[in-house]
């Protein structure tokens, strides 16, 4: 008699391997959502604590559950676990690079707008220095504290405006990051031997 218990010597092939199944797809779409959270409550500038989390989020999600295998036709449920998954380790990296993104030109030039982002840190500064002429005596006592009000705007109003750019970019990266690790566990499973 074939013994399919824990404890038998059977092995039964449609029983998730390793005590995993049901629970690591509400693991990975649990994880998707802290990072669907991350991204949509990020407000301004992409702070370096975005890289933590997402980074954070995707090592959770690379050494505690394991790509989808098994039955390889598109009715079985292999392509959307496939999907899912490359989809959330994508939304992982994208949430982690996107402070870089912001910040380093020559991982994502944005060809023109961070030129006009500069242009308008600038009007920024124009326009504090403006409205404080009025009061000339605050610039007769501290001229020093007008000059550093004015690079605090200009700088917010760059990384505001750098934010939203990249912002509307990280699908992108995201996406494409999603591609490659799908093509990748699938390239995987066609070469592994069943």
């Amino acid at each position: 008699m074939d013994d399919l218990s824990p404890r038998g010597t059977g092995h039964n092939p449609s029983a998730p391997q390793g005590g995993r199944g049901a629970s690591d797809q509400s693991g990975v779409a649990g994880i998707a959502l802290a990072a669907v959270l991350t991204f949509a409550l990020a407000q301004g500038s992409w702070q370096w604590f975005a890289t933590y989390i997402g980074a954070t989020l995707l090592v959770v999600v690379l050494t505690c559950y394991r790509p989808p295998g098994g039955t390889r036709g598109l009715r079985s449920s292999y392509v959307p676990n496939l999907v899912g998954y490359a989809l959330v380790v994508g939304l992982c990296v994208a949430i982690a690079l996107a402070p870089m993104l912001q910040r380093w030109a020559w991982l994502f030039p944005m060809t023109g707008t961070r030129d006009q982002c500069a242009e308008l840190g600038t009007y920024e500064s124009l326009r504090v220095e403006a409205s404080l002429a009025n009061l000339a005596h605050l610039a007769d006592r501290d001229g020093a504290a007008l000059a550093h009000a004015r690079d605090m705007h200009r700088q917010d109003a760059v990384a505001d405006c750098l934010a939203s750019t990249t912002t509307l970019w990280l699908p992108v990266y995201g996406i494409g990051t999603a591609l490659l690790v799908a093509l990748g566990v699938w390239s995987y499973d066609r070469t592994r031997p069943r």
